[in-house]
C-alpha cells in the first residue's frame, strides 16, 4: 500500500481525533476502536480492513469530516468500508445494512464493531433500560447482516 497512511499512522490519527470522547459507559472510546481493531485482526482482516475499523466511527461521531476521509492518503477500499459503516441521521438499519452488505470488507468490521459493542462486561456497567434497548438493537442488527449470534 504505497503512499498510503502507514497502520500505527492510522491508529495514532484515529486516537487523535477520538481525544477526549467516551463511550456510553465514560470510557476512553479508543479503548472501543482498538478493541474493533483488534477484532478485524483476529477473525483474519487485511491491513485494509484493520485501517477501516480504526476510523470506524470517526465519520458517524463527527470527528473527522467526509471530505477529511475522502482527501486521505487511504486506499479506496479503506474509504469505502469507512463510508459503508458510518450510518447516517434517520436512516433506517435495513438501510444501512444493505449498504455493509453490498461493500466488500465492510461486513467484518461491523462484525468486529457489534462483538464489541455488544460484550456482556460492556452492557453491564450501563443501566437496565439502556441495556436492553442496546442488546435489542444489536440482535436485530446482527441478524439484518446475517451473523449467528455470538458465543
Amino acid at each position: 500500500m504505497t503512499g498510503f497512511l502507514t497502520p500505527a499512522e492510522v491508529e495514532t490519527l484515529a486516537r487523535a481525533a477520538h481525544e477526549g470522547q467516551t463511550d456510553k459507559a465514560g470510557r476512553p472510546y479508543a479503548e472501543h476502536l482498538q478493541a474493533v481493531a483488534e477484532g478485524v485482526r483476529a477473525r483474519g482482516g487485511d491491513a485494509e480492513q484493520i485501517a477501516a475499523a480504526w476510523l470506524h466511527d470517526s465519520v458517524e461521531d463527527d470527528a473527522l469530516t467526509e471530505r477529511w476521509l475522502s482527501e486521505a492518503a487511504l486506499s479506496r477500499r479503506t474509504k469505502d468500508i469507512v463510508l459503508a459503516v458510518t450510518k447516517r441521521a434517520g436512516e433506517s438499519l435495513e438501510a444501512y445494512a444493505g449498504r455493509v452488505l453490498a461493500t466488500p470488507g465492510a461486513l467484518l468490521v461491523k462484525e468486529a464493531d457489534l462483538a464489541h459493542n455488544a460484550d456482556p462486561a460492556r452492557l453491564a456497567v450501563l443501566d437496565e433500560p439502556t441495556r436492553r434497548r442496546l442488546t435489542e438493537k444489536y440482535a436485530r442488527m446482527r441478524a439484518l447482516l446475517g451473523l449467528s449470534v455470538p458465543d
